[in-house]
């Protein structure tokens, strides 16, 4: 859901802000946001069921109150090494349901969409479609949910 916020600069002239909620998530060190639109909920101490014959970046399946849920390790989808993760993200990317599972997750903020850049090419393949900074000084990761079922 967008916010749309006029403000008056000095000179009188009216400047637009238009910002997008995001979560804030860790994964191997680095800060990623999901549109919060996507988000369903956030669960911890799950059992994950490994499968066979799936891609490795999937870690295997949950059953959530009947419904069973693929799970993708994020650091493996990532090229990364896998930890001991316990927090899963349950993102809904075109009404399918999906966990993603993360370090740690942060907090919720508001980011202005004229602060996000387009990411450099060779940065987390194509799962990140920007960046920007925060005002705490860090750098977040804009993840690009829809990828996610477009992996082979």
């Amino acid at each position: 859901m967008d916010e749309e916020i006029l403000y008056a600069d000095p000179l009188g002239a009216k400047a637009e802000i238009v910002t997008e909620k995001y979560l804030l998530f860790v994964s191997d060190g680095l800060l990623f946001g999901t549109k919060a639109e996507y988000v369903v909920e956030i669960i911890t101490n799950h059992i994950i069921t490994p499968l066979p014959l799936v891609p490795s970046y999937i870690r295997g399946i949950i059953n959530l109150r009947g419904q069973v849920l693929p799970i993708v390790d994020m650091r493996l989808l990532l090229g990364r090494m896998p930890a001991e993760s316990s927090c899963i993200i349950i993102l809904n990317i075109e009404d399918t349901l999906v966990g993603i599972l993360v370090d740690t997750v942060q907090k919720m903020i508001d980011v202005d969409r004229k602060t996000i850049l387009s990411a450099p090419p060779q940065h987390a393949q194509d799962m990140v479609t920007g960046m920007c900074s925060l005002g705490d000084g860090q750098t977040m990761l804009v993840f690009d949910c829809p990828q996610i079922l477009t992996r082979s």
